[in-house]
């Protein structure tokens, strides 16, 4: 069976205590996935730095996966600024709000 049939049985109160159970209380999980996210956008510019060095030097092997790796380092690049952008957009409308 399917991971996606496995999910659509179960009630959202059930995926929920799932969740919950499976994250620590202290809310650590968000930022250890945070962070793990920070660290592959690094790796992908670290790589796509790496490619184009070895582009402007001659040393690349294969043209298309130099490519490949500029791509992915620009794309994770531009995810984490959107991401960046929507949190910031929500700290300020929750700073907005009145209590």
């Amino acid at each position: 069976m399917s991971d996606l049939n496995k999910v659509s049985g179960l009630s959202t109160a059930d995926l929920l205590g799932k969740s919950n159970t499976s994250n620590q209380v202290d809310g650590s999980g968000f930022a250890d996935a945070l962070k793990k996210s920070l660290d592959d956008v690094n790796e992908m510019q670290e790589a796509g730095e790496k490619a184009m060095s070895d582009l402007a030097t001659g040393q690349v092997k294969d043209l298309h996966q130099a490519a490949l790796a500029i791509d992915k380092a620009e794309i994770s690049m531009k995810l984490m600024l959107e991401v960046r952008n929507k949190a910031l957009s929500a700290y300020k409308e929750i700073s907005r709000t009145q209590i």
